[in-house]
């Protein structure tokens, strides 16, 4: 143990001066009584960056017992430190700012607390500092990590960062949600606004347009350039999403004694429901087409809709992974992520056990587990599903054959579907593909995710039941799949009503449907 660390004293000091003015210091002969000046106390510390000598002094002391307790303090809170340099000189920086403020010598515990967690000593960290370390410490999977970061990036650090954790308030962090909900309004003004000037700088008639008009419409043309690009607006959902974060972060430093309080638990933020998945009905095309805008962020296709994708992907490399998705709820990372190993076609029971998927870290494809335990298991395949995984291989083991007859190389990665080289499909990529198959069907806008959404349609229009698409899509809870599939059940339930009364033929037609028609 360092002796520069361990060098202490206790002194005693008076204010008694000679017949010049001088202070008579260790001279005076009164300091012998104890009852005379103040008792005082003398530490070294740990040199600072540059070598410099530092020494802890203060005064003040009624008794000797008094000034004993906190030099014995101090040199326990200087033993934390063992042989570390970087925690001397930590300690050291912590107590030569206790000496300068004459501030309340933190305990042994305190200090030891956060020694420990890598936090700041003097109590002053900032939100920022805490979610750096915090984030630091995380081993959740690489996607649930990267939203973390990106609610940290955008949202929190800008806010919050700046903040004292331990003066953190409600009042602060429902500030923030207030900023975020008044710029996604903004946002959504933008636009909308964008969206109407696109459509005055768009000619929609057939041939060239007049020259009056070529100039009106070159006009709008500029004024759309100098518009603000459409951004993504931050909804309800993702601000809960956003506070979950916070509140996971305070907790841990809750966990950790370095503060009390967490703000983000009494944040009143409005309801933030599952969106609901609905039919791309007729209406809705419709006014999706005159106005283009969503009814819903999930949104599934009929099985008509999802028929006519079908066809025009069939003669597409990836056509058998649309097909797998769209009948059997895989997901995007599971279906580019699944091994033939592990795709069992010839088994009395035709399934694929999902084992694995690829999701992406940024850009970059990495491999991992399934989302939750509920998600890894097995899928059951019908016949025609197997009939396509079947055609599949065979083109797959084709397209090999052919690039090593040419010398092109050819990587062998086990996946059921791959790049053209035989290396791992890009996730984004598949998600590229997608939409341009389903622009050029002329179809309305859904994402990947939602072909996902509408084998629990398929579900229904099978005969089936919320229970059965629970099992169908993996869920871990029966709400979850209720929350997100029962209003479209329950429109799958109104088109399969009018259809069971369509089935009875009648020689009389009902009085309504007469009256409706004779006026």
């Amino acid at each position: 143990m360092p002796s520069a660390r361990r060098a202490g004293s206790i002194y005693r000091r008076c204010e008694c001066r000679d017949e010049d003015g001088k202070l008579l210091g260790q001279k005076c002969p009164q300091l012998k009584k104890r009852t005379h000046g103040s008792v005082g106390i003398r530490q070294e510390l740990p040199p600072d960056e540059t070598g410099k000598r530092r020494t802890w002094r203060r005064t003040g002391y009624a008794t000797v017992g008094e000034a004993q307790g906190d030099l014995s303090r101090l040199q326990a809170i200087l033993d934390l430190a063992g042989d570390d340099d970087a925690d001397q000189r930590r300690i050291a920086d912590l107590l030569a700012d206790v000496a300068r403020t004459r501030s309340q010598i933190p305990t042994v515990a305190d200090v030891q607390r956060k020694l420990g967690v890598g936090v700041p000593l003097d109590g002053k960290m900032t939100v920022g500092q805490w979610l750096d370390i915090w984030m630091a410490r995380k081993k959740t999977r690489v996607t649930t990590t990267a939203g973390y970061r990106s609610h940290i990036r955008v949202h929190l650090r800008p806010h919050l960062g700046h903040l004292r954790l331990d003066r953190l308030t409600v009042g602060h962090v429902q500030a923030m949600f207030d900023a975020i909900a008044d710029q996604a309004d903004v946002i959504r003004a933008e636009n909308t606004a964008r969206r109407e000037q696109e459509a005055r700088a768009t000619w929609g008639r057939p041939g060239r347009p007049p020259a009056a008009v070529r100039e009106q419409l070159a006009a709008e043309r500029e004024r759309l350039a100098e518009m603000p690009p459409y951004r993504r607006v931050t909804g309800q959902a993702t601000r809960h999403a956003i506070r979950r974060t916070l509140r996971a972060a305070l907790n841990r430093a809750i966990g950790e004694q370095i503060i009390t309080f967490n703000a983000a638990a009494h944040v009143e933020l409005g309801p933030g429901a599952r969106p609901k998945g609905l039919l791309w009905t007729d209406e809705r095309v419709a006014r999706w087409r005159a106005t283009g805008e969503r009814p819903s962020p999930v949104m599934v296709w009929t099985p008509e809709q999802l028929g006519a994708f079908l066809d025009e992907a069939e003669g597409h490399r990836l056509y058998a992974l649309f097909h797998l998705i769209a009948h059997h709820g895989l997901r995007r990372g599971e279906g580019v992520g699944a091994d033939w190993a592990n795709v069992h076609l010839d088994a009395a029971q035709p399934r694929i056990d999902v084992l694995t998927e690829i999701v992406v870290d940024g850009w970059t494809p990495i491999e991992t587990a399934p989302k939750t335990d509920s998600s890894m298991g097995s899928v059951m395949l019908d016949r025609g599903t197997v009939a396509v995984l079947r055609e599949h291989r065979e083109r797959q083991l084709a397209e090999r054959d052919e690039r090593q007859a040419h010398g092109l190389g050819w990587t062998d990665t086990g996946k059921v579907f791959t790049a053209p080289d035989g290396s791992w499909l890009h996730p984004d990529l598949v998600s590229k593909e997608f939409r341009r198959i389903a622009e050029r069907a002329g179809l309305p806008p859904i994402n990947l995710r939602d072909l996902r959404h509408g084998a629990a349609a398929l579900v229904k229009a099978g005969g089936g039941d919320i229970h059965d698409a629970k099992t169908k899509l993996r869920h871990s809870t029966i709400a979850l799949t209720s929350d997100t599939y029962m209003e479209l059940f329950t429109e799958y339930e109104q088109d399969l009503t009018e259809r069971a009364a369509a089935v009875v033929p009648r020689a009389r037609r009902p009085r309504e449907v007469a009256s409706q028609q004779e006026d």
